[in-house]
């Protein structure tokens, strides 16, 4: 089963490393709905909360200072607990 992985509060460098600053922004309001993954994704949380639930798994808490990779193949159901803004890209080093 595919796994979020999450890095809780990376340092400057690391964010730099990625390129962080650079990629999109994506803003969403408090709400529910499902997403899938059909490529992997890596996000920055600026603001905000999630609970972000696999299907068949656990839910995942998602906080500010998060780097958290979606893997392709991903089946999930989204709650944004807190208004989110998060940056977010699909190209990125390996080895997150």
């Amino acid at each position: 089963m595919s796994q979020i992985k999450i890095e809780h509060n990376p340092s400057e460098e690391r964010l730099q490393e990625l390129g962080v600053s650079g990629w999109e922004i994506w803003e969403k309001e408090v709400s529910k709905f499902p997403i899938d993954f059909d490529e992997t994704e890596c996000a920055y949380v600026l603001d905000g909360e999630i609970l972000v639930t696999p299907a068949g798994g656990e839910p995942v808490r998602i906080l500010p200072g998060d780097l958290v990779v979606f893997p392709a193949g991903l089946d999930s159901q989204w709650e944004v607990v807190k208004p989110l803004r998060k940056h977010y890209s699909y190209d990125f080093p390996d080895g997150i």
